[in-house]
Formats: C-alpha cells, structure tokens, sequence
C-alpha cells in the first residue's frame, strides 16, 4: 500500500487577536505572525479581520472584506504584505546639501 503524504503547509484553523495571526496547520504546528505583517488587517475592524475563508484546502486564508490573502508558506517563510503604493512615502534625503565650488564658505 502507498500512502502519499503531503509536506504543503495547509491552514485547518486561524485566530487573529489584537497582535498578531496565529495559524494551526494540519501537521500540528502552529505558527504565528504579528497583525502589523499585513497592513490591510491591521487596519482592519474586528469584524473584518473575522470574516475570512480558507483557499486552496487551506494553502492560505483571504479575507473578502478587505481584499487580503495570506499564505501558510508566506507565513512559514515570513513574507509579509507589501504595502499599497498610497502608503508608500517618498524617502527624504537626510545627508546635508553640498555647497557649490563657486561658493565662498
């Protein structure tokens, strides 16, 4: 008899509290990230971050309420949410101006 045995990480349970995500996976591992890994569920009300299915027999979680999918190998791996391109801020240069050469100091 062959028994295949799958080694794909699969969600079969998922808590979210104040601070952080916490999946069960189907090996008996559980693993846990902080909510602030996914800007879109730390903004989320508690409602939202509530109503969520589980894709793919469990290879991630979305959320429909806010758009956001997750994955148990991106949380494995610690691969968090990229950021919206509305959130990103342009970085500021830090250094001081150079003065010019025709510049008396």
């Amino acid at each position: 008899m062959n028994t295949v045995v799958s080694d794909t990480p699969r969600i079969i349970e998922l808590q979210i509290t104040d601070e952080s995500i916490v999946a069960h996976l189907a090996d008996g591992r559980v693993i846990s990230v902080p909510l602030a890994w996914s800007w879109r569920l730390s903004e989320a009300t508690p409602a939202q971050r509530s109503h969520f299915e589980f894709i793919g027999s469990g290879l991630g979680v979305h959320w429909p309420d806010i758009d956001e999918d997750i994955s148990a190998t991106g949380m494995l791996f610690g691969i968090p949410a990229r950021p919206s391109k509305a959130t990103v801020r342009p970085r500021r240069c830090l250094r001081p101006a150079l003065k010019s050469a025709s510049t008396p100091a």
